[in-house]
């Protein structure tokens, strides 16, 4: 079913040139709206994660060692302990503004400067160990991207571990699409379809423009934290991989991630692809568009898992609207709620290799972000046609436009 066919399958174009030039990183022929920026990858001398051999042995994920390298090329700022502890006025409650498995983030204003920050202290005896922590570090000095959380810094002091954000002061998807306060607006159609399509934009810049890739495996709804204007940024990089490079189609892994939203391969096998990704960002379009969680134990039996409660109706186009958040009522065009699920399905397929990239995903997004009226930008005057109807069963497929044999 070709549901965009004009769309150029960027994936079947990497594949071709693979054959033309063996032995090649296929990620290098991956087109872009823009010429890639230099590897973010590139200028850092730390073997932990210079670019790999097209032959590399084992676990492809970074190994850090026990200290952040000292390296001129790590813009991270280095902070005291004492220091942040200024800023967070002793770590007090009312500064807290999250916690988790990993421990507690706190608002915080440096002296020196009057910047706001948010300030991640790792519990010592939490989720998050060393090695996460170093991983975060060094994934976000190197990784640069306006849908990416900015690292300001990071402390190691003694047995001390605490990183230093931007703050992101309209907090999580998450909070603005559960359980909102008698004071809260739900958001509408076209800023959720914003969302989606900034976090896309993330993914698809981790995935084909870093060099390796990088596999963020963490994608969930408290991930995408929200800036004043609502630009969604994806946080918290500790468990992020560097993605397979030359011949391999895939790390191995011990799985990881947040039930609900981890790939049916990767918890199967523990293989890990960016597929996997992809998988995870079409469990966060379907919350977006119902505004249910991805698990619910609140709810009947047959519904608490969002995946399968929403598949009988992937197979009825006249049954999208039963998926629509209730919250949004009928202020969203139907045009638009068909591209939005049709996207969504296609992304939380069986079958990894079928599954789109995810430059093919922000291309389809694009359209959703923007009333009907509004003028569109150069380039997206045609509307990616649906297919008139879904039809879609257990372990069938559904083409992206054209063959996606590779992951």
């Amino acid at each position: 079913m070709n549901c965009f066919p004009c769309f150029f399958s960027s994936e079947k174009k990497a594949k071709r040139n693979a054959t033309a030039h063996p032995g090649t990183n296929t990620k290098e022929f991956l087109p872009t709206v823009a010429p890639a920026p230099p590897s973010p990858f590139g200028p850092l001398r730390s073997p932990d994660f210079a670019p790999r051999p097209a032959n590399p042995v084992g676990n492809s994920s970074p190994q850090p060692s026990n200290t952040v390298p000292n390296n001129g090329n790590i813009a991270a700022q280095t902070f005291t302990f004492r220091e942040l502890a200024a800023a967070t006025r002793n770590f007090r409650p009312d500064c807290l503004i999250g916690e988790g498995g990993f421990g507690r983030v706190y608002k915080g204003i440096l002296e020196k400067t009057g910047k706001v920050v948010a300030v991640k202290q790792l519990d010592r005896n939490g989720l998050q160990g060393n090695r996460e922590f170093l991983v975060e570090v060094l994934m976000l000095s190197l990784l640069h991207h306006a849908n990416l959380v900015n690292l300001v810094g990071y402390c190691a002091d003694g047995d001390q571990r605490l990183l230093v954000y931007e703050y992101m002061p309209s907090g999580s998807v998450e909070d603005h699409l559960f359980e909102l306060t008698e004071d809260q607006q739900p958001l509408d159609w076209f800023t959720r379809m914003r969302i989606a399509h900034g976090a896309a934009q993330g993914l698809e810049y981790l995935h084909e423009k870093a060099n390796p890739p990088v596999i963020y495996r963490d994608l969930k709804t408290s991930n995408i934290l929200l800036d004043e204007n609502f630009n969604p940024k994806l946080s918290d990089f500790g468990l992020a991989k560097l993605g397979p490079i030359g011949e391999k189609t895939h790390v191995s892994s011990r799985v990881m991630g947040t039930y609900g939203y981890c790939a049916p391969e990767y918890a199967r096998t523990g293989h890990l692809t960016v597929k996997s990704d992809v998988y995870s960002f079409g469990v966060v379009l379907l919350e977006l568009i119902s505004g249910r969680r991805a698990i619910d134990t609140a709810k009947p039996t047959h519904e608490q898992n969002l995946v399968t409660w929403a598949m009988p109706m992937f197979r009825d186009q006249k049954r999208y609207p039963e998926l629509i958040d209730p919250l949004i009522e009928d202020d969203y065009p139907s045009k638009a709620l068909n591209q939005a699920v049709a996207v969504a399905a296609m992304c939380l397929q069986e079958e990894a290799s079928v599954r789109p990239l995810m430059a093919d995903v922000v291309m389809a997004l694009s359209f959703l972000t923007v009333p009907p009226h509004d003028t569109p930008s150069p380039g997206s005057s045609i509307v990616p046609p649906l297919p008139d109807q879904m039809s879609i069963t257990e372990g069938d497929s559904m083409d992206w436009g054209s063959s996606t044999s590779g992951i």
